[in-house]
């Protein structure tokens, strides 16, 4: 049949050709697949673009390059989680006192609990608007409190970060002196309750201007990643409970097994966890 088509070819050309073994490459190509459809069979990994995937097939023991694994996504049409747009829930209170902004947008920290950023964004459910309010830690991207509500008020914000201090103090940290929190100018944040909650932990507060994202770009940007690798791609969401469940399901991967490239693509439980090792190194004996 080749032959009739024009093609020249010799007949043991052909036996040769049937009979040849799979290359190393293509056995290579296969083993790699399996890896990556197993990893993409998990709800959080299977919204990773090929980095990530990359990066989450080395921390398991896999000796891939990250060429071979975009170049099979590619061929598959697998593609990571892309971002939407923002909807802007800052609603500021013009008469409530504001703090300083002592951030600057120079989102940097040198250690744990130096820096907490804060924000909260909505989650449409069939039973009504959920809203989830998150502080991050900026030194190691941890999310060390965050809690969901059917009302967008000061009790969201509040519990948000009572939880964060109750965290960091189940860990040890009962001394949060130096710590600076950062939030929008939504009128949440410029509560008396919020900010007597902040003095009364020994943090300060810094407040950024009204409707720019840039100045709290980094909570902005943490949301986003909830949104994309969670919200969107897992709903219809039913209800608060919904919401929780699923969110609770996220944080933990999210602080134990979600590699940040800012962080030199560690996750955030292993930043902190090398920044205490080495600080006790340092620790002179006695």
């Amino acid at each position: 049949m080749l032959a009739e088509h024009g093609l020249q070819i010799a007949p043991s050309t052909y036996y040769d050709a049937r009979n040849r073994c799979p290359s190393r490459r293509t056995l290579r190509d296969r083993e790699v697949l399996g890896l990556i459809a197993e990893a993409r069979g998990n709800r959080f990994t299977a919204r990773f673009g090929a980095r990530k995937m990359w990066l989450h097939l080395r921390r398991g023991g896999h000796d891939v390059a990250r060429c071979t694994v975009e170049r099979l996504m590619t061929q598959h049409g697998w593609v990571g989680a892309t971002r939407g747009k923002r909807v802007r829930t800052t609603i500021a209170d013009q008469q409530a006192p504001r703090q300083p902004d002592l951030v600057e947008r120079d989102f940097a920290a040198l250690a744990p609990n130096r820096l907490w950023v804060a924000d909260f964004t909505y989650v449409a459910t069939w039973s009504g608007t959920v809203y989830v309010a998150f502080v991050f830690d900026v030194f190691s991207r941890r999310i060390v409190g965050w809690r969901a509500a059917t009302r967008m008020d000061t009790t969201l914000v509040l519990d948000t970060l009572e939880m964060a201090i109750w965290d960091r103090g189940r860990h040890g940290v009962e001394d949060l002196s130096g710590l600076v929190h950062h939030t929008d100018a939504g009128s949440q944040y410029t509560s008396f309750a919020f900010t007597s909650k902040l003095i009364e932990a020994g943090a300060a507060p810094s407040v950024g201007s009204v409707g720019d994202a840039y100045d709290n770009a980094l909570a902005e940007s943490q949301i986003g990643a909830y949104k994309t690798e969670l919200i969107r791609p897992e709903g219809p969401w039913r209800d608060l409970e919904h919401v929780e469940l699923e969110t609770l399901h996220w944080v933990h991967w999210f602080n134990h097994e979600r590699t940040h490239e800012s962080v030199d693509d560690l996750t955030p439980v292993e930043v902190e966890q090398a920044y205490y090792a080495s600080r006790n190194r340092l620790r002179p004996a006695g």
